[in-house]
């Protein structure tokens, strides 16, 4: 299955446990895994999906579930630059979080902060496709999450792909640069939130209209991520799983579930259940054959 629909989406990343600030990420790693980013889309306009349930989220203690829906937007316009399409769109997720067995307990669920942003993307033959996706994260939202990273954020991404014999190769490696926030409702207030590595990856078969594969994805966090009274740690971790999609015509849909393997770091192990859905809404009419007559 040639997944070529484009995906972005932003989440909450950091918490403050026991004195000890640990850093978060923006863009959730994972998120991206097992879909083709790199391959130019047809010029038009599609709806992307992803949804996405953590149990035991590692950010908030081993009594949380942490779900989220990031609805995506994409535009691949007409217009191309040194042989690259031009493909702009924007995301707003929508955060749930629920804590159990906890003094704090408690329920809270709202919008996070937009993503807009903008790639090129070349095909290059022999199966091979590259692009570029510069986005940021527009720091708007309110205060329900303690505006843990309720700044703008940019992210920056390299996306390959390869397609032959009905396989699939996916690479979305992205970067996270994070401004300061120093207003941020967290106790004690994180000065500096960590930039972050994430790399998201795929490999898939296609057989008929199934999709069968392994994804796999890790983090790293780099740089201060730390107030007044903390102490930053840096965090890692590499996680595996399968995948299983299937084309229904227009629309094409892929289900995943991952779980860290390694970690460093981080309280708990994690394991996440993924739903991606790729919709197309509108491509222009192919120019009708003209026949002169004479």
């Amino acid at each position: 299955m040639k997944f070529n629909a484009k995906f972005a989406g932003a989440l909450i990343g950091a918490i403050t446990v026991s004195g000890a600030a640990f850093a978060g990420y923006v863009t959730p790693p994972g998120e991206r895994a097992g879909i083709d980013l790199a391959t130019p889309l047809p010029e038009g306009v599609y709806f992307v999906n992803l949804a996405a349930a953590v149990g035991n989220d590692r950010r908030f203690g081993a009594a949380a579930d942490f779900n989220f829906d990031v609805p995506v937007l994409v535009w691949s316009t007409p217009w191309t630059l040194a042989g690259g399409r031009i493909e702009l769109g924007v995301a707003a997720p929508v955060l749930e979080l629920g804590f159990y067995n906890r003094a704090a307990g408690g329920y809270q669920s709202g919008f996070y902060n937009p993503f807009v942003f903008g790639s090129i993307n070349w095909s290059l033959g022999n199966g091979f496709s590259i692009g570029f996706l510069q986005g940021a994260y527009i720091g708007i939202s309110g205060g329900s999450f303690g505006d843990a990273f309720n700044q703008t954020t940019l992210d920056e991404m390299l996306e390959l792909a390869w397609h032959g014999d009905g396989w699939n190769a996916t690479a979305n490696i992205h970067y996270n640069i994070v401004g300061d926030n120093q207003a941020s409702g967290l106790t004690p207030a994180q000065r500096k939130n960590s930039d972050a590595l994430i790399y998201d990856l795929g490999l898939t078969k296609t057989i008929d209209k199934w999709e069968i594969g392994a994804v796999g994805f890790g983090s790293n966090t780099f740089g201060v991520a730390g107030g007044v009274g903390t102490v930053r740690l840096d965090q890692s971790q590499f996680a595996l799983g399968g995948l299983l999609g299937y084309n229904f015509g227009p629309i094409v849909t892929q289900a995943f579930v991952t779980t860290d393997v390694y970690k460093s770091n981080y309280p708990t192990y994690e394991t996440r259940g993924w739903l991606r859905t790729v919709i197309p809404l509108w491509n222009p009419e192919a120019p009708k054959t003209v026949a002169a007559k004479y």
